[in-house]
Formats: structure tokens, C-alpha cells, sequence
């Protein structure tokens, strides 16, 4: 009989974001697997969203949540559904909105095993990221209580290890998937050489700020320049007045798109960037790599271990926008490498195979005590 696996996650497409495409290509990879039946609990803050549906295999099924605006996700539905669960096993996804501690208090009410995926994010306010560290600590009785956290980089494992005193053995790293679709080896690659490309949610720590601050010192350097930014979000207004008042509105260029095309975007850029204040990992910066792109990141948070890479440029966080234009222009000057020279990058097949491996060690684990406890209840 397949083990009944319930993943409990703030949200889930058609949202975009790194936690929805995580628990999305981790999801639809195990719901292939016959050892495992796979359930997605959600929310819905709009309620325009179908309450049951199957997705690629997964039972797919959303709750009310409030206040419509905002990430805190209070949504009381989820405790009710996850203590009358039949699931073997929950897996949490992400700990700072309130479905995290519904979850795991309804798990722990009800008797059953947990596991947590960190997913740790930054925040546009100063105060909201002041907060992070004490909700953490807040919630260590929980988190603690997991049969295991998992991190997504070795930097987020190491920060939760000393804000919540563990063991380096109670936080597995488990990276997501980098990989693409990619044009095939026979298929040339039609870089833009003037195209600088940033990806992310449109918040003040994700840095495009910084990429508009230095574009008129990289078009002094490389006249034909201009900025792609793909993103919507909260900061997209204070992003526009910012470039017109630098006089470079003309050459950036601001809009979300779907997947398909930013998989397009990201193969002609001539420099992917993303000089966030914070990333436990970076999905789109790895997509970036692995399609070859050059690319250029803040030595900060998680997207300082990619600084040895071959393709790669790190600068400080306390670089000046004339620092970031310079290393703009040597990235986009820079050749792309062959694909027989490209970094070995972790792929959503190997991130769903080890969170596999977790889900069968943490099963193994709860039949062996409920044989020794029934062996001594005889």
C-alpha cells in the first residue's frame, strides 16, 4: 500500500514563486511513484480558485485564507484538515506565514511524523526581517520537533543550525532543481550582447534598484545597453520613477511573463543578474547556469557560494552603482563557455529522489517505534 504523503504549502500554482515551483516539480516527480500518494494542502486568498483538483497526478486541495492582502495566511482550515488526515506523513513547506504552525501543531495534536522545508525568504521591511530570526526562534519547539528540517543551501542550514541550536545531523541540505528545458547541443544559442537581464518579485531586497542605478554608467561603457526586468510586485512604481529620473526609462523594459518566455529571455541575455539582499538559494539564478548564461550576484546570503563558479561574478553588497557597471560590462564582454565546460548543477530529479530518500528513512523509522511500542504492550 503506497505511504500517504501530504504537503502543506502557503501556496501553489497557478502562483509563481520559488516555493510554489519547489513543492510543483518536487510534487508531480514522486506522484509518479507508486510507493507514494501525494496530496497538496493549500490556500486560496481570493477564493477563485477550484477547491479540489488533480494536477499531474497530485490532489491538489485549497482553503480560505485571510487577509487577502499580506503573507500571513491564516487559514484554520488547514489544522481542522491536517488532524483528521490519513496521511502518513506531513511535509511542510516553508515556516514564515501561520500555515506552517497550524500544520505542524495539527500534526502534533494528531500523532503524525513531520518534516519541514525551510524555504527561508527576505523582505522589503527592515522590521519584517528584523522579525525573521524571533519567529524562528518562536516557533524552535515545533521546528525542533520535526523528524527533519531540510534546507535548500548550505547557507540556510548553517543559519537555522545557530538560530535554533542544532546539530548540523538534524538539517538535511537538499537544493532545488536548476534545470530547464534547453535548446538542443546542435542549436546555436542567439545571444543579445547587450542585454542585461533581472529576474525576480518586484521588492525592494530583490536589487533591481541596483541594475537601474548603474545602467547609466554601463551604457557610458557600452552605449547599446539596456535592462530587462522580469518581475511584477509591490516596488514596479518606485523601480519606473527611479529610471526616469536617471533618464534611462527608455532602455528598461518591466513586466512579468510566463515561464515559457522568460526560459526564451534567459538564453539571449548577454549577463543574467539578481544583486538580492537575500536568497536561500536562488532558483532563477541556477536556471541561469544551467542554460550557460553569465551572471552576476551579491556576495551575500546564499548567492555567495555561487561566487567560484566559472560563469559567475559576485560583488559586494557595499558596491557603489560605477563597481556593479564595471562588472556588468565584464560579464557581458566575457564568452560563453561550452557546454562540456558548464558547472555541474543540481537537477529536480535528484531534489525529488533525496526528499524520497527522507520520506522512506522517517517512515522506516516510525514502523520500527510502533513495533517496539506494540512489543512491549504484549
Amino acid at each position: 500500500m503506497p505511504a500517504r504523503i501530504l504537503m502543506v504549502t502557503p501556496r501553489f500554482p497557478p502562483h509563481r514563486g520559488g516555493v510554489e515551483s519547489h513543492v510543483y516539480e518536487v510534487a508531480r516527480r514522486l506522484a509518479r511513484d507508486p510507493s507514494f500518494e501525494v496530496e497538496v494542502l493549500t490556500t486560496d486568498l481570493e477564493g477563485s480558485l477550484a477547491p479540489r483538483e488533480v494536477v499531474e497526478g497530485i490532489s491538489v486541495r485549497r482553503v480560505r485564507a485571510w487577509p487577502r492582502r499580506g503573507d500571513l495566511y491564516y487559514a484554520p482550515e488547514i489544522y481542522r484538515r491536517v488532524v483528521r488526515s490519513e496521511a502518513d506523513l506531513i511535509h511542510c513547506q516553508g515556516y514564515h506565514t501561520l500555515v506552517a504552525p497550524l500544520a505542524m501543531l495539527a500534526a502534533r495534536r494528531a500523532g503524525l511524523p513531520y518534516l519541514v522545508t525551510l524555504h527561508s525568504g527576505g523582505h522589503s521591511s527592515r522590521l519584517r526581517n528584523a522579525v525573521r530570526p524571533i519567529q524562528a526562534r518562536i516557533l524552535s519547539p515545533l521546528l525542533t520537533r520535526a523528524q527533519m528540517l531540510i534546507a535548500v543551501s548550505e547557507f540556510e542550514a548553517r543559519l537555522f543550525e545557530r538560530l535554533l541550536g542544532l546539530a548540523p545531523s538534524r538539517i538535511s541540505v537538499i537544493p532545488n532543481g536548476a534545470d530547464m528545458p534547453t535548446a538542443a547541443p546542435s542549436d546555436p544559442i542567439d545571444r543579445d550582447p547587450h542585454l542585461i537581464l533581472s529576474v525576480g518579485r518586484l521588492e525592494r531586497y530583490k536589487g533591481h534598484h541596483r541594475l537601474i542605478e548603474a545602467l547609466p554608467a554601463v551604457r557610458s561603457l557600452h552605449p547599446e545597453a539596456r535592462l530587462q526586468i522580469a518581475g511584477s510586485g509591490p516596488y514596479e512604481r518606485q523601480l519606473r520613477a527611479l529610471a526616469e529620473r536617471l533618464g534611462v526609462a527608455d532602455v528598461v523594459e518591466i513586466r512579468g511573463m510566463p515561464r515559457e518566455e522568460l526560459h526564451g529571455l534567459l538564453q539571449r541575455a548577454a549577463v543574467v543578474a539578481l544583486l538580492s539582499d537575500y536568497e536561500s538559494q536562488g532558483i532563477a539564478i541556477y536556471e541561469a547556469l544551467a542554460l550557460g548564461c553569465r551572471v552576476l550576484v551579491l556576495q551575500a546570503s546564499a548567492l555567495a557560494e555561487l561566487a567560484t563558479l566559472p560563469t559567475v561574478r559576485a560583488v559586494s553588497p557595499d558596491a557603489d552603482p560605477a563597481q556593479v557597471a564595471r562588472a556588468l560590462v565584464e560579464q557581458m564582454a566575457a564568452s560563453d563557455l561550452e557546454p562540456e565546460e558548464r558547472p555541474s548543477l543540481p537537477t529536480w530529479d535528484e531534489c525529488a529522489a533525496n526528499t524520497r530518500g527522507i520520506y522512506l528513512e522517517t517512515l522506516s523509522k516510525r514502523d520500527t517505534m510502533s513495533q517496539r511500542k506494540n512489543a512491549r504492550s504484549r
